[in-house]
């Protein structure tokens, strides 16, 4: 079968000071039926749909890959595409049973595994998503995206050393990908291995220099440090790429305030908590603008 190569998206997660970590599964690109000299009506339609999708036309490409299987249910490209297009139109546990009916049709085909795992991962299963990213493996042990994603469902176990060796592999197999560093620092973000975090954010930067999640983590390990400059350099990188980033604003404030800066991070602060409050974010809204009155309420402040 052609299978196109498949990229990593960009993937999005952050943590505040002291916050949660969030895993974003990765999905591979979709596939392209075996180019013959006549091909049938099934794969016809199929490439149809293709062309809907490179066009953006969501429902129009779903509509394509369901009528590709009426013609042949056994075309595993139609089944995984279809899949990819309920997914992204956030049909979650329909696109869970697109990518069974493809490895259904084509027992051998790695990355629905892969998809599968990642729906799976999507809907919290961790147990089923394991067993068939770890399938994809025993198919194509070099499958690097696959390796990303076990090691998300190893985060979202607590299983950290398994999944930092596990992340190491997905950097082995797609050596220019930025997330694997990236979900490393988070893990040694988490274990207060500050040194270690800063520099697999940094590599996660190296392979996207746009990537505002990792510049956001890099300045919460120095801001740890108590590198406050270079935090602060950092988040303002960070809000740089991605002027709605609530979070970096905030910790930019916090930054601020721990170098007597009262008045620029009374500012950060206030941008902040306008945000949150565009965003629906109301507890963290509330959580800023205490940090606002305190701030205020500091010796010295001439607020």
């Amino acid at each position: 079968m052609n299978q196109r190569v498949w990229q990593w998206g960009r993937f999005t997660a952050s943590i505040l000071l002291l916050g949660p970590m969030l895993s974003v599964p990765g999905y591979a690109l979709p596939l392209l039926a075996q180019a013959a000299p006549q091909r049938s009506p099934a794969e016809v339609q199929l490439d149809q749909g293709l062309q809907q999708i490179q066009q953006r036309n969501l429902e129009a490409a779903i509509a394509d890959f369901r009528a590709a299987i009426a013609l042949d249910s056994n075309l595993a490209p139609a089944h995984y595409n279809l899949g990819l297009a309920l997914r992204q139109s956030g049909q979650l546990q329909e696109s869970a049973t697109a990518f069974w009916q493809a490895v259904q049709a084509d027992p051998q085909l790695a990355l629905a595994y892969v998809n599968l795992g990642a729906a799976l991962l999507e809907g919290n299963n961790l147990d089923q998503a394991t067993d068939y990213l770890q399938r994809a493996l025993e198919i194509n042990p070099e499958l690097g995206i696959a390796y990303y994603n076990l090691g998300l469902v190893q985060l979202q176990q607590q299983a950290y050393a398994t999944a930092l060796a596990t992340f190491e592999q997905a950097k082995r197999y797609s050596p220019t990908a930025p997330e694997p560093d990236y979900y490393q620092g988070l893990i040694y973000l988490q274990q207060d291995q500050l040194a270690a975090a800063e520099a697999a954010f940094s590599a996660a930067i190296a392979h996207y220099p746009r990537y505002a999640e990792a510049y956001y983590n890099l300045g919460v390990a120095r801001f740890r440090q108590a590198n406050y400059e270079t935090a602060l350099s950092a988040f303002q990188t960070a809000v740089d790429i991605n002027p709605n980033y609530a979070d970096a604003y905030y910790s930019a404030g916090l930054t601020l305030a721990q170098m007597s800066e009262r008045d620029r991070a009374l500012s950060a602060f206030e941008y902040a908590r306008n945000l949150y409050i565009a965003q629906g974010q109301a507890n963290w809204a509330s959580t800023t603008q205490a940090q606002i009155n305190r701030v205020k309420r500091a010796p010295g402040s001439q607020s």
